[in-house]
Order: structure tokens, then sequence, then C-alpha cells
């Protein structure tokens, strides 16, 4: 098991499935001669060569249609978006295609690809730049939607989601490609979609989450312990499916629980999740279940506007106190 950087371990990833299957292959912009716009893509053209590693002009909704057809008939397409920001201009390729195949064609038809790529803010790239973009794809059946949030498990969904047969929105971050962590060698290192995974035991209070945002978290339960709070922190990892299991479970333990997402509140994850939680965990519940999110506005570029409207430390840890009744 090495140490490497989440943007290694999804090249590494990428690599070892291209290498399994011939059928796979990758295209979007600057992925080919420049190596990737956050060189996930490094080396790939050499290896692979112009036919798989594919260059494309600055046309989302031409090459997101194109990978498409090209799972219609028989590829497995990574789609890379410089970023998700980007998809919506291919959002009727996505949603009206390739999520609707299977189902419009009575499953004769599917459409198995991978549309990759960073979501989310970064540092001040403006508000056109730093949607999160989750809710918009969690919203549409047919497709299901990944966020990892650590090398490891960067590496062991892009393979699984490349081996899935659905079409699947594969969301990184882009404060996160130079993290690094221990990943396991091999080609069969695979994390199943819809498994959540405990980053941290608690017993004190659920925080559940997922991406960029569990870092944010672990921090926070650090700053948690040191007032006599154990939380859990809780990774779901896959969005849709949704290990709803886990979730109930966590809470079942703790009793209390704060939803932390990187995107608005307003029809974001974190409502899905508690819907989840007053339909099926009412009982266990001592405490409203909180939510803390980005502001309600576009992400704004200057600087301490930007670090005002981000979800942080500070106010996940005011939002555990709250529900603990501290």
């Amino acid at each position: 098991m090495a140490e490497i950087t989440y943007r290694d371990a999804l090249n590494q990833a990428l690599v070892e499935e291209m290498e399994r299957d011939e059928s796979v292959f990758l295209l979007g912009e600057e992925v080919a001669e420049y190596d990737g716009a956050y060189k996930v893509s490094k080396g790939l053209l050499e290896r692979f060569g112009d036919k798989r590693v594919v260059d494309t002009p600055i046309s989302e909704l031409g090459f997101t249609g194109l990978g498409v057809g090209a799972a219609m008939v028989g590829l497995r397409p990574v789609v890379e978006f410089m970023t998700f920001n980007f998809s919506f201009l291919a959002i009727d390729q996505l949603i009206n295609s390739a999520a609707k195949m299977g189902s419009m064609s009575g499953g004769q038809v599917t459409a198995p690809m991978v549309l990759r790529g960073p979501s989310g803010a970064a540092l001040q790239l403006g508000s056109q730049h730093s949607q999160a973009c989750e809710a918009w794809y969690l919203h549409a059946p047919g497709l299901k939607v990944v966020t990892p949030g650590t090398p490891a498990d960067a590496k062991g969904l892009l393979k699984t989601a490349i081996r899935d047969n659905d079409p699947v929105v594969f969301m990184e971050s882009e404060l996160l490609y130079n993290l690094k962590g221990e990943v396991p060698d091999g080609e069969e290192f695979l994390i199943p979609l819809g498994v959540a995974d405990l980053k941290r035991e608690g017993g004190d209070v659920s925080i559940i989450t997922h991406g960029q945002m569990i870092h944010v978290a672990l921090r926070a339960a650090d700053q948690l312990a040191k007032k006599g709070l154990e939380a859990d922190v809780l990774d779901l990892r896959s969005l849709r499916p949704l290990d709803v299991e886990s979730i109930l479970e966590s809470v079942a333990k703790t009793n209390r629980a704060v939803c932390l997402e990187e995107g608005w509140s307003y029809g974001g994850v974190g409502a899905q999740v508690t819907s989840i939680l007053m339909e099926e965990a009412f009982d266990d519940l001592d405490a409203p279940v909180l939510r803390v999110t980005q502001a309600d506005v576009p992400m704004p570029y200057n600087k301490r506007l930007e670090a005002w409207a981000k979800p942080n430390v500070a106010r996940l840890v005011e939002a555990c106190e709250k529900v603990c009744y501290v």
C-alpha cells in the first residue's frame, strides 16, 4: 500500500481500467496533449494513443452526446468535465439521454459511462465556477452520483464506476487533488457504490457528510473531542444509491444528527437525508436534525466573503453543540 495523491489515485484507476478493458476510453477538453486540466490523465495519451485518449472541442453538449452514443453501442467512455459547472451545458444529454436510455428502451439499450471532474468551490474562482453540483444530478432516476473524499475512495470508487452498467456522475474536488493518503495496490481494489464509510466513531452526535466536506467534519470532531463530545463522522461516498442503513445505524447510536454539505441548503443533499431521518428514525432522535451548508448566495469572489459563505469548522461545531444541548 503506497501513499499517493488523490490525483494519482484517479490516474491509477484510469490506467488499470483502460488496460483491463479495451472498451474504456477517455474524452474531454485537454485530457490528451495537456495531460488534463488537473493532470489526472497524465501519461495516458502516450500509453494508450489518441484513439482512446481524445481531446475534444470546447463543446460539453457535443462531446457528452458523443460519449452517450459510444456507450449505447458497447463502449465505456469516461467523460471529463473541466469543472462540473460546465456540465450544465450538457445537462440535456445527461438527464434526457444517458439517465433515461435504459428505462425508455425497456433495458435493451444502456449507457455505461462515467462523467467525472471537480465540483464545488476551490479558492476565489467566482460564482460561475464554484457550485457544488451534486443536488442537480441526485434528482434524476437513472443516474448514480458518487463523491469520493480520500485518495483510496477516489481509486476504488472510480474503478467500480467504470465497470458499472449505468451512467455514473463522479464528482471530485479541486481542493483534494494534492491530498495524500494510503491507497491499496492492485486492479481488483474496488469499493462498491452505495456503501458509506464511518471515518470516525463516536457516541454523542452523527455528522453525515460527503466529498471534500469530510475533512471539515474530521477537524470539527477533533475540536468537539476536546470539549468532551465524540462524533460519528459518516462519509456517504455515494449519494445515489444512498446507504440508508448506515445513516440509520449511526443515528440510532448517537440520537442526534447534523448534515454537512458544500452545496446550498434549499433542495440539497441534507434535505434528503433529513427527510429519511424524520420518516425512519424519528423515535431515535433526541434533538432536531440540523444542517450546515453554503450560504444561500452565489459564491462570492472576495476572499473574506467566500470564506464566510462556505461551511466551516466553527459553524459545524456550533451545530453539533446545539443538538447536544451544550
